[in-house]
C-alpha cells in the first residue's frame, strides 16, 4: 500500500502501512504533523500494550494504564497539539494474532481518536505494519 497524503484530515484513521518508519516520519514533517513511534516487538500482555502506547505516544505521567485513560488521553488537546499526529506502529503481528480482543479494543480506541480528531479537522493517522 501507497502512503496516503497525510495532509487529508477526512480520510485520517487507522490503516495497514508496512513502508519504512523513515517514509512516515518524513511524510509527517512535510505535512506539519507530529511524528510518533510504537513498538510493539516485545509486546506479550495487555499491560505491555498499554506501556508501549505510554512510551511511544509519549502520554502524559498521569496516564492511568487502563483503555479508559488511553481513550482520553488520546482526545487531550495538549498531548495532540495544534497541527495532528502521525503514528506508526511496528511489529504488530505477533501481538495482534496471541491477543486478538485486546487489539481490536486498542484499534477500536484509536479509531474513535481519529474520528473525534477528523470533526475538530486535525490529521490523526494510526499505520499499523
Amino acid at each position: 500500500m501507497k502512503l496516503p497524503d497525510l495532509t487529508d484530515v477526512e480520510n485520517a484513521g487507522v490503516l495497514e502501512y508496512h513502508g519504512h518508519a523513515y517514509t512516515v516520519e518524513q511524510a509527517a514533517a512535510a505535512a506539519k504533523l507530529r511524528f510518533l513511534g510504537v513498538d510493539l516487538a516485545r509486546v506479550d500482555s495487555k499491560r505491555t500494550l498499554l506501556a508501549a502506547f505510554a512510551d511511544g505516544l509519549r502520554l502524559p505521567e498521569h496516564f492511568g494504564d487502563n483503555w479508559d485513560a488511553l481513550a482520553d488521553c488520546l482526545e487531550d488537546s495538549d498531548w495532540l497539539g495544534k497541527s495532528g499526529v502521525a503514528i506508526r506502529i511496528a511489529h504488530s503481528a505477533t501481538y495482534r494474532k496471541a491477543h486478538p480482543h485486546d487489539w481490536e479494543t486498542a484499534e477500536e480506541i484509536l479509531a474513535e481518536a481519529a474520528e473525534f480528531w477528523r470533526d475538530r479537522h486535525l490529521p490523526f493517522w494510526v499505520l499499523v505494519a
